[in-house]
């Protein structure tokens, strides 16, 4: 069963950029309604996907030097990185169906 990868600013490149496999990036905060409403949807995307695709969250209070690199505005911002580019990117929560559509283009 695959799971959300909680990552950090050290660990962007290697989880993300350095990914064989297409990753959903979730930027979120623990003070975020949007953001907890997302959790679950996310946790079922990965499970979802298996293989195909790598879930991972980086919380924008404790990590800020990736966020701001990617212009992160508002959250939950979700982005689609494949071959180490950000193919995607939607701001604020999204249902389970737009999200797989937005992944299947992508995987």
């Amino acid at each position: 069963m695959s799971q959300c990868l909680n990552i950090t600013d050290h660990q962007f490149d290697a989880e993300v950029i350095n990914s064989e496999r297409p990753v959903l990036v979730d930027f979120w905060a623990p003070w975020c309604g949007p953001c907890k409403m997302i959790a679950p949807v996310l946790d079922q995307i990965a499970e979802h996907y298996g293989d195909k695709l790598k879930v991972v969250k980086i919380n924008v209070d404790d990590n800020q030097e990736v966020p701001a690199k990617f212009g992160v505005r508002g959250i939950p911002t979700l982005m689609v990185f494949k071959d180490g580019e950000n193919v995607e990117t939607k701001v604020g929560a999204v249902q389970k169906s737009q999200l797989i559509q937005i992944l299947d283009k992508h995987i």
